[in-house]
């Protein structure tokens, strides 16, 4: 069961890679900037107090304008950075994008003088994976940091993603987390 879980997982994720590598760097700057301009107008970005968000990876929605925003209206901005055992995401505060470095994956995390934060304090994650499915189903990268993540929070998790890695179904196990929906470009969605 296992085995088969992990196979079709590995396999949507050669899938939407490839879908992703389609997209040309001009649909994926607009639609990056169509997704924000989305977000901004929910309820859900508007009551939020306490928000985490993500350093997005080239295939990624690059929500770097969403980041600024958040700081510019005032919100509390935090990143994922990588605990020093390596098996787990803490939420830190930012204040700026600014001394933002690499971590253990090349993505950018706060740095390493930043105090977590309880995750039952968040009003919001932004949650980005490789796909997404309708009934908040995510398929991550495979190592579970997320989920591990995410099984703690109280606050609103959202997927956020383009419309080519929106899928019918995700495999799931049993550690994989639901989000409470999902946004793309084109689409909102509630799990």
């Amino acid at each position: 069961m296992a085995e088969s879980l992990d196979s079709d997982k590995t396999s949507l994720r050669q899938q939407i890679r490839a879908r992703l590598r389609a997209m040309s760097p001009e649909q994926h700057r607009a639609d990056s900037q169509r997704l924000g301009e989305r977000l901004f107008t929910l309820p859900m970005w508007k009551q939020a107090r306490i928000v985490l968000l993500f350093a997005p990876l080239r295939d990624e929605p690059d929500i770097g304008p969403v980041i600024s925003a958040a700081l510019k209206e005032g919100k509390e901005v935090l990143l994922p950075k990588l605990e020093p055992g390596g098996f787990s995401y803490h939420a830190c505060p930012i204040k700026s994008v600014d001394g933002l470095s690499p971590g253990k994956f090349g993505i950018l995390e706060p740095p390493d003088t930043s105090t977590a934060m309880a995750l039952n304090r968040l009003d919001l994650v932004l949650v980005p994976g490789v796909a997404f499915d309708p009934r908040g189903g995510r398929l991550g990268r495979g190592k579970g940091f997320y989920d591990r993540l995410l099984s703690a929070v109280n606050g609103t998790k959202c997927g956020v993603a383009f419309d080519e890695q929106i899928v019918d179904a995700v495999p799931v196990g049993p550690m994989d987390v639901r989000l409470n929906c999902i946004l793309t470009p084109t689409r909102w969605i509630e799990t």
